[in-house]
């Protein structure tokens, strides 16, 4: 495969990458190294794999049309996985224009580059926020997901829709992939599990929202980019049985699907603080907060259609997950 993998440098896209080099596919490897969080932690990611002789890194701006226009013409992937985003919830209340700008704007310049040049297969990064207001647990890709409660979320459930209608009047299949509360080395500055070590290293409070009844379906990096490179393999199919009088959200006529990707059991709060504390031998002082808006108060990931399809289900234990963080955090940080 020829795969071009955006937000390269971000958490999941790094992560990504290296699984693909490492089986010998071709990465083309796009970010624009935004300072929505350490850029530092960006780059050291990309010094990573940058040397590898089948990556090449671009910096462009999906946004920039022109600059997409040609580097799709220039490389001709054969798979594009877009993993670049405004990410964050909390953020998209602050600034929601950047959402538009980098989720929806520079997503239909991705979808307009896989039209032109012959694309075989699409994955792209939804987001279990999509949830919204829905309280059916688990959450299934059959259910509609109608009332998001963040811009964030709103533009992810955006791109499920552009995603369909291309995949409708171009034929590309394309693959909405719903990740769960994302966590393990090399992740996020501004997520929990990276905010509560730093707080606790450095004997300072961290912020419980909900007063720690969150439940959340954490899910382990290598479980997430196993679930990717699995379905990046398995290019969505038309569901023949489609009906239009009971229409299935997740499936279509056209060559469209869309799959959760989390661990299938949701952990409350307490208890991922209660692994961290273990794992660095620190008890941690807490400020119990209320429910942020934005935020939802529960996650849970059914993954019957990945392991039907694809036979994967995420199984990594917090206890481990958090264990790897830990050591990587200590290494990196030199703790």
């Amino acid at each position: 495969m020829k795969v071009l993998v955006t937000g390269a440098a971000g958490f999941i896209g790094f992560h990504l990458s290296k699984r693909l080099l490492s089986e010998g596919h071709e990465v083309i490897g796009l970010d624009i190294l935004n300072d929505y969080y350490d850029v530092q932690v960006k780059k050291n990611r990309l010094k990573q794999i940058e040397d590898h002789e089948n990556f090449t890194f671009a910096y462009i701006d999906m946004a920039d049309r022109a600059a997409m226009e040609k580097l799709f013409a220039d490389h001709q992937f054969t798979h594009v996985v877009n993993l670049a985003a405004q990410a964050g919830v909390r953020y998209s209340l602050e600034n929601p224009q950047a959402y538009i700008d980098s989720n929806v704007v520079g997503f239909m310049n991705i979808l307009e580059g896989c039209r032109h040049n012959g694309v075989k297969h699409l994955a792209y990064a939804s987001s279990s926020s999509v949830y919204g207001l829905n309280t059916k647990m688990p959450f299934s890709t059959h259910d509609n997901v109608d009332h998001p409660i963040s811009m964030y979320a709103a533009t992810k459930k955006s791109n499920e829709l552009m995603a369909h209608s291309y995949s409708h009047l171009f034929n590309i299949p394309t693959t909405g992939l719903r990740f769960f509360t994302v966590y393990g080395p090399w992740g996020r500055p501004d997520m929990a599990l990276f905010l509560f070590t730093k707080a606790i290293v450095n004997n300072e409070p961290i912020n419980v929202f909900n007063h720690g009844k969150m439940l959340r379906d954490f899910t382990f990096i290598d479980d997430i980019v196993e679930g990717v490179v699995r379905v990046l393999k398995s290019p969505a199919k038309p569901n023949l049985d489609w009906s239009g009088d009971a229409p299935d959200p997740c499936t279509s006529p056209a060559p469209f699907k869309i799959y959760n990707i989390g661990n299938n059991q949701p952990t409350e709060l307490m208890r991922y603080i209660e692994v961290l504390e273990e794992c660095l031998g620190k008890k941690a002082q807490m400020n119990m907060m209320p429910l942020q808006a934005g935020d939802v108060p529960c996650t849970y990931a059914n993954v019957d259609d990945l392991l039907n399809d694809v036979g994967f289900k995420p199984c990594t234990t917090i206890e481990e997950g958090i264990a790897k963080f830990v050591d990587w955090y200590k290494e990196y940080y030199k703790v």
